[in-house]
């Protein structure tokens, strides 16, 4: 059975994806061919994005690269990017687990009424795999790194529930939310810099979403333009030739025209299973809400998330760069860096400002997380025999360096049973709380 799950997984999120999207309209009284057609606009929509991010960290890897030789930095730690990460994380057996005990929390959550999530974004269970592979690295205990899965898998079923309101407000999403490892955690860093940034004179002055820009900058606040200028700038850091940067300028052009692109490719394909969805729970369960729990790349088209995420690259570099003890080398995921954002810009209202300048404090603390874990992270690819490249020492920003992997970490250094219960008390208590006692 387990052999068979890592098999599925091993298909890639743009076959798992439609596959389950198939199976949920079919089960929810979907007819089959609008279910088939629904779970292949899925499969499109996830290809296209693929391709737009690869084009993305294809453009600027290099580019990074280039300016650390160029500037001499000397960083031990390799950013291996998230693909990494999840290979890790399912190539073990306490990984490849991840999965049925995500279906069977959601299902008892579900029944119990306790969550709105209906997870069918389960290839993404990879990220409660990899924080429990790091806990098994710190504790060598298989049963403390099951109870790890668990824990981890109830609180983001209790990040999704919270974000959904937010979503659907920002975004325009009804019924869909992200219960999503890399941008979830983002949400609840934005909501105390929010208030912070309220009360700052003249800067909670400042109106910076997209439309607001584009008026007083005209075509230069155009996204497209936007995108153009960064990736010279990038370009010039880089000491690129003129044809070069003017190429990598181009690209982080059409990043931003390709991107919102594809994200309407997706929301075709779901948005038929999210009505399917709802009308089902109306009819067996009358006055109670689901969610669809989906990847946040529905959101990463959105131009104040993509405007935010392309200055953010070279800010990330920078802060690499000029942190006192600092370690890593963002490479891999600087693609990755609209998914972290992408719900931080839901809490500031799309104000471009606020997301930069909350991006950046919440980098500076993910490059200090990844150096600090990288050690454990290296340890659990080994176990997992994944190819190091050569390198002594590897991590992953965009999930080796959020809070809940530091949380899990220092669980499994400090009383591992007592911290990760009162994590898993806590999450149940704020489902229970969200669900139970604020709806009456």
């Amino acid at each position: 059975m387990l052999d068979l799950f890592k098999s599925f997984v091993d298909l890639g999120a743009i076959v798992v994806l439609p596959i389950l999207i198939f199976i949920f309209g079919i089960a929810l009284g979907t007819k089959p061919k609008k279910a088939l057609v629904s779970g292949i606009m899925v499969g499109i929509g996830f290809v296209g994005l693929n391709m737009v991010v690869d084009l993305l960290g294809g453009s600027l890897g290099p580019a990074a690269q280039a300016m650390v030789e160029r500037f001499g930095l000397n960083l031990t730690t390799i950013d291996v990017g998230w693909p990494a990460a999840a290979a890790i994380s399912y190539g073990t057996l306490l990984g490849s687990l991840s999965i049925p005990i995500g279906i069977g929390i959601n299902l008892l959550l579900l029944f119990l009424g306790l969550t709105k999530t209906l997870m069918v974004d389960m290839w993404n269970f990879w990220h409660a795999a990899f924080v429990a592979s790091l806990v098994y690295a710190v504790t060598q205990d298989f049963s403390l790194g099951l109870y790890a899965t668990v824990t981890y898998l109830v609180m983001i079923y209790l990040l999704g529930d919270i974000i959904a309101p937010a979503i659907k407000k920002f975004y325009g999403f009804p019924n869909i939310t992200f219960p999503h490892g890399t941008s979830a955690p983002g949400f609840l860093v934005a909501i105390p810099l929010n208030w912070l940034f309220d009360r700052i004179p003249g800067f909670n002055k400042i109106e910076a979403d997209p439309e607001t820009i584009q008026k007083r900058f005209g075509i230069f606040g155009e996204s497209t333009v936007l995108g153009l200028i960064i990736g010279i700038i990038m370009g010039l850091l880089a000491g690129y030739e003129v044809k070069e940067v003017l190429q990598l300028g181009v690209k982080m052009s059409a990043v931003m025209v390709l991107m919102p692109r594809m994200v309407s490719l997706l929301m075709e394909g779901l948005t038929p299973i999210s009505e399917a969805a709802n009308d089902f729970v109306q009819r067996r369960f009358p006055g109670r809400e689901v969610n669809i729990g989906m990847d946040s790349a529905l959101s990463v088209g959105h131009p104040a998330v993509l405007s935010s995420s392309l200055l953010l690259v070279p800010i990330t570099i920078l802060l690499a760069v000029i942190l006192p003890g600092n370690q890593t080398l963002p490479f891999g995921d600087l693609a990755t860096i609209p998914f972290v954002v992408c719900l931080m810009a839901a809490v500031f209202r799309g104000n471009i400002v606020r997301t930069v300048v909350g991006g950046t404090i919440y980098m500076a603390s993910i490059l200090y997380v990844t150096s600090w874990a990288a050690p454990l992270v290296t340890k659990a690819a080994q176990s997992a025999n994944f190819d190091l490249g050569g390198n002594t020492s590897v991590t992953a920003m965009a999930e080796g360096g959020l809070w809940p992997t530091w949380l899990f970490i220092f669980a499994g250094n400090h009383m591992p049973w007592v911290i990760l219960t009162l994590v898993l008390l806590a999450s149940l208590a704020g489902l229970y709380y969200v669900n139970k006692v604020r709806k009456s």
